[in-house]
């Protein structure tokens, strides 16, 4: 089965207000709900919907979206030490956010390629490839 890391913004696309994402991510999600591909996250995007959501002052809903995305998900990586300095040599070829270069880290150390985003950048890193929640695909 293909494993695929699913980042933040797929469950909060699919959670949040109408957009050309939120029908994208939602069939991301049934896909990983149904079997069809092996979804994988780490420790790190669950913080991060935490995060925002108590940020903006909407905790409750930021729970929901957890909570959600958490019992769909396959499996929860955890962040190492080995992940975390992976994550800083990567930040020497790579101007990217760390903690996109956490999820980075943890992916290569995993072996996983491929991750579900909406954000380009992660097309820059060597060793993954990026699919487009708007050209997700799977064959039947």
């Amino acid at each position: 089965m293909k494993r695929v890391f699913i980042d933040t913004n797929v469950p909060m696309y699919w959670a949040g207000e109408d957009s050309q994402y939120k029908s994208a991510c939602g069939r991301i999600l049934s896909a990983v709900a149904s079997g069809e591909i092996e979804g994988v996250t780490d420790a790190e995007v669950l913080q991060e919907i935490l995060y925002r959501y108590s940020t903006i002052g909407k905790k409750e809903i930021g729970w929901k979206i957890f909570d959600g995305f958490h019992a769909v998900v396959d499996t929860i990586l955890p962040v190492t030490e080995d992940d975390i300095s992976l994550a800083r040599h990567l930040q020497e070829q790579y101007d990217l956010r760390p903690r996109d270069l956490v999820h980075a880290a943890v992916m290569l150390n995993a072996g996983i390629k491929e991750i579900c985003t909406v954000d380009r950048h992660f097309d820059r890193i060597a060793g993954i490839s990026r699919i487009d929640p708007l050209h997700f695909y799977m064959p039947r």
